[in-house]
């Protein structure tokens, strides 16, 4: 295993008792990558920002400089919406940016807004998170009182408004569209794209750039050290450093700022300064890359990079950041009923295989705990997966308009393939019991069904 020298980014004040307040922010070097960013044209901000080859740390992975771009010239006015909806289970990084450096975020929103010309910004955080709203809340006075927020900020012509939005605790509002229906005061439900996407088309029908909350937080630092020295770090396809929160059967749970595309899961999983291996007596029996809808990874998996091109092609995804570990002790069949019965209960119910689909999954799943399980439900499962996501492959093919609907399909892909005999046995079966879907055998390919 090998830990990298890198210097961390955007967990500098994790350590800080008071790293959330503005005195601590401004002795450590708050607040300077905003006079940097002022002092050059907005264009050249944003040129920064695409020599430093920023991905997207919210789970798409998109390029933010080139994001931003996509804003149609002369249009107005443009927002920016900050997505803090942080949801995916065993994801909470960007939880922990809010708390203990929200005026991080807030110097990295106003550095965006001057890039995109955008004049307000909206902060979107998770209804859940009382501390990250209280923190920002108090973080958005104190920098409006000291002219950081607000009217000619810094003696520059830049004037942003900056409004905290509280959300009211719906996963689906963690997709963009569907936050921006919130946001407008509509219910949360994802928006069909095309014909428009928010750059062109977004809140109130204005040009909008929605970026993740570490997104944000990390141009500060780019703007005080250049592109350049962001893109020197990490490898080729991901640079920078990126936060992963690594939660589950690990003897050191936690939030670590590694080196993108060179640390290895084993290193995250493994090194006694990261997750410091599985809990005593036990060994790792799968876990889960990318948070809940991502297809499960098994020992086989462990060299692989945390980078977004070798962990597609195995099969799943780095996703939000959120790594998973279950150990030998972990029934595959109820630890796949939990994550199913997440997505049915967060399903807005706009899309039809969604809405029914995920129900049925956590209906036929909690049948099988509860010693009912009939022989015929391990290929139902799959058939109802065949339903919602064509082929059961990856990257999964949808039949509804966000990604909610296959992302209860992952964990059952995954389980069924890798831990068949867990679920026959449920069901009074043997391991040697064919599954098949609609009557005829299933054999998953290897690149198909979570990376096996």
């Amino acid at each position: 295993m090998t830990v990298s020298d890198a210097p961390p980014i955007v967990s500098t004040r994790f350590g800080l008792d008071d790293g959330h307040t503005l005195e601590r922010y401004l002795e450590t070097g708050g607040y300077k990558g905003l006079e940097a960013a002022l002092a050059k044209a907005p264009t050249a901000v944003g040129d920064e920002v695409k020599a430093a080859s920023l991905l997207g740390r919210g789970g798409a992975g998109f390029p933010a400089g080139t994001k931003w771009g996509f804003c149609p010239p002369g249009v107005w006015p443009r927002y920016l919406v900050v997505n803090g909806d942080e949801s995916e289970p065993g994801t909470y990084k960007d939880r922990l940016l809010m708390e203990k450096d929200p005026h991080q975020l807030i110097e990295g929103v106003l550095i965006a807004c001057y890039a995109i010309g955008a004049a307000q910004a909206f902060l979107y955080v998770r209804g859940e998170m009382a501390l990250a709203q209280e923190r920002i809340a108090q973080a958005l006075n104190d920098a409006y009182a000291a002219g950081y927020i607000g009217k000619g900020i810094l003696g520059s012509d830049l004037s942003v408004d900056v409004v905290l939005h509280w959300g009211a605790g719906a996963y689906i509002v963690g997709e963009e569209t569907a936050l921006i229906e919130s946001l407008e005061g509509n219910r949360g439900m994802p928006r069909l794209k095309p014909p428009f996407f928010p750059a062109a088309k977004g809140l109130y029908l204005q040009p909008t750039v929605v970026n993740n909350v570490e997104t944000l937080a990390n141009l500060p630092w780019i703007m005080r050290n250049g592109g350049a020295k962001f893109a020197e770090l990490g490898a080729e396809t991901s640079r920078g450093m990126r936060l992963f929160a690594v939660s589950g059967h690990v003897q050191n749970p936690g939030v670590f700022e590694v080196e993108f595309g060179v640390t290895t899961f084993r290193d995250v999983i493994y090194a006694p300064e990261y997750g410091g291996g599985i809990r005593e007596g036990h060994e790792l029996k799968a876990y889960i890359p990318g948070g809940a809808s991502a297809p499960w990874f098994y020992e086989e998996h462990l060299d692989l990079p945390l980078e977004a091109g070798a962990v597609g092609a195995a099969g799943s995804m780095l996703g939000s950041g959120a790594i998973v570990v279950m150990d030998d002790s972990t029934d595959a069949v109820k630890a796949c009923w939990r994550v199913v019965r997440f997505f049915a209960r967060e399903s807005c119910g706009k899309c039809t295989p969604c809405r029914e689909g995920t129900s049925w999954l956590e209906k036929v799943l909690r049948r099988i705990l509860d010693g009912h399980g009939r022989p015929d439900d391990v290929a139902l499962l799959l058939d109802v997966c065949d339903n919602i996501s064509p082929g059961i492959s990856w990257p999964p093919k949808q039949t509804t308009i966000c990604p909610l609907g296959p992302s209860a399909v992952s964990p059952i892909a995954s389980a069924v393939v890798r831990f068949k005999d867990e679920f026959i046995a449920y069901c009074g079966g043997t391991a040697t019991s064919p599954v098949a879907i609609n009557g005829k055998a299933y054999i998953p390919q290897a690149a198909e069904v979570a990376g096996v």
